[in-house]
């Protein structure tokens, strides 16, 4: 399955936000043992930096940020995307970037623990738990 994880599930397992942290430790090790083909959006990249940042020391934000991009293929945001997600029924901008970023490389399903707002994602969006539930996690 190739999918797309959002910022805040990454953000849940860097910060050890709890309850939020076991399944997205969860969906990590999934991703770790090649059992699910995982995107992250590029706009996460530098978001989780920002906020990284904020909580801990630059070289621990950039070794992070090393160990995800060995984690995880990045999902590009061009011209495209820019387009389809200001042209979408989705409310919330960021969102419909990760959205349409997600679609242009094919993933079945965006990871997230705001479903709510990919109501109208050309991409369906699973909470972290409703996806282990798909491997019995």
């Amino acid at each position: 399955m190739k999918i797309l994880v959002d910022t805040n599930v990454v953000l849940d397992l860097l910060l050890d936000r709890q309850p939020f942290s076991d399944p997205a430790a969860r969906i990590f090790s999934l991703i770790e043992h090649s059992e699910a083909e995982a995107f992250l959006c590029a706009t996460t990249v530098t978001t989780i930096d920002y906020l990284l940042t904020q909580s801990v020391s630059r070289a621990e934000a950039k070794t992070a940020l090393l160990r995800l991009l060995e984690l995880f293929e990045i999902a590009p945001v061009n011209r495209p995307v820019l387009e389809e997600a200001l042209q979408s029924r989705m409310e919330d901008f960021e969102d419909a970037v990760l959205a349409h970023s997600a679609n242009l490389v094919g993933a079945t399903a965006v990871i997230t623990r705001n479903t709510k707002d990919f109501r109208h994602s050309p991409v369906k969006a699973l909470d972290p738990l409703e996806f282990l539930s798909v491997f019995g996690k």
